[in-house]
């Protein structure tokens, strides 16, 4: 046997090992992903602040589908008979069309009354030559956000409370007579809108001054060798500029259009105005929390999760038509 016969008979040639397509692929990845190995460390208390408290209650939408008792536990206790009980006890209820109508009509008033008052502000305040005057506004404006409701409450019943408030003492020097701003149906929904916005106002003017920041320069110049004056030049530049955030705005609104302020309502209503300011999440409270039927009030959240889901899907779609979709 020959030298060469023998190298071949006992060291095969080595196997190809040219890397596949998906292995080059994966290999390519993982570099990437290592290279940005410090950002993914940055991000990771996001991840697990949305994994532990957004996705793993998720287990608990089963109370909604059981008689749910808290020393047996989620698991042990029973399921209700038929599935839909606590679902079909809210939709039955008497004042359920009651409690729909006053949370989207309040969720209406304020995604309204809040988003044009606040692309106003953000106009004066970008529109403004004095620096230091903007200044002083945008800090103003905003500075009530920081209030809790509880504040927002007193400062209301200082100006609005129908024997000591202030604008009612201005009413009664006047020759008229108090007016139950707090106390009655006619004016109670005003009074909440008015505060909420009021309160976000400024905060609300940020989002859109910065939008406003990023438009580019020159449409302004072009515009003012156009002959455009500034009402012009804020309708055909400005606005337009701003259109997909105000409409990613909206849409994130309507999504929540059964989040009609809990909080705030809930500290401000009275037996008085009950019927125009009762919502889905105060009635929950009162019938589902105090009354420890937790089944109820998760069988309420799920229903209006899966109303806001639907609302989200209808309005992005809806969006798509002036270029401000979120996907």
């Amino acid at each position: 046997m020959q030298r060469g016969e023998f190298l071949v008979a006992h060291f095969p040639a080595p196997l190809n090992r040219t890397p596949t397509p998906k292995s080059a692929y994966r290999a390519k990845v993982w570099k990437r992903i290592w290279s940005m190995r410090v950002l993914y460390l940055m991000l990771l208390p996001g991840v697990a602040y949305y994994i532990i408290y957004k996705y793993i209650p998720v287990y608990g939408v089963l109370i909604a589908f059981k008689d749910y008792d808290i020393l047996s536990g989620i698991l042990r206790s029973p399921w209700a008979d038929p599935w839909y009980k606590h679902f079909q006890f809210f939709f039955e209820s008497p004042y359920f069309s009651q409690l729909l109508t006053n949370t989207f009509l309040i969720s209406l008033y304020k995604t309204v009354w809040g988003t044009i008052p606040a692309i106003g502000v953000a106009l004066l305040i970008h529109e403004g030559r004095s620096l230091w005057l903007n200044r002083i506004v945008q800090t103003l404006s905003y500075m009530p956000h920081f209030l809790s409701y509880v504040i927002i409450y007193g400062i209301a019943i200082a100006f609005l409370s129908e024997t000591s408030g202030l604008v009612n003492r201005w009413v009664v020097e006047a020759g008229g007579n108090g007016i139950p701003f707090l106390t009655s149906t006619a004016y109670f929904r005003s009074v909440l809108v008015g505060t909420d916005v009021w309160k976000d106002l400024g905060w609300g003017a940020i989002i859109y001054l910065a939008a406003m920041s990023s438009i580019d320069a020159t449409l302004y110049e072009a515009a003012r060798i156009d002959g455009a004056g500034r009402l012009r030049r804020i309708w055909h530049v400005t606005l337009p500029g701003i259109r997909s955030v105000i409409i990613l705005l909206l849409v994130l609104k309507v999504g929540s259009a059964l989040d009609a302020g809990f909080e705030q309502i809930y500290i401000m209503y009275n037996l008085q105005v009950m019927p125009v300011a009762d919502i889905i999440d105060t009635w929950v409270f009162r019938v589902g929390l105090e009354q420890l039927n937790f089944s109820l009030a998760t069988a309420v959240g799920l229903f209006k999760s899966l109303i806001g889901l639907v609302l989200i899907f209808l309005s992005n779609k809806l969006a798509r038509r002036w270029g401000g979709n979120l996907w």
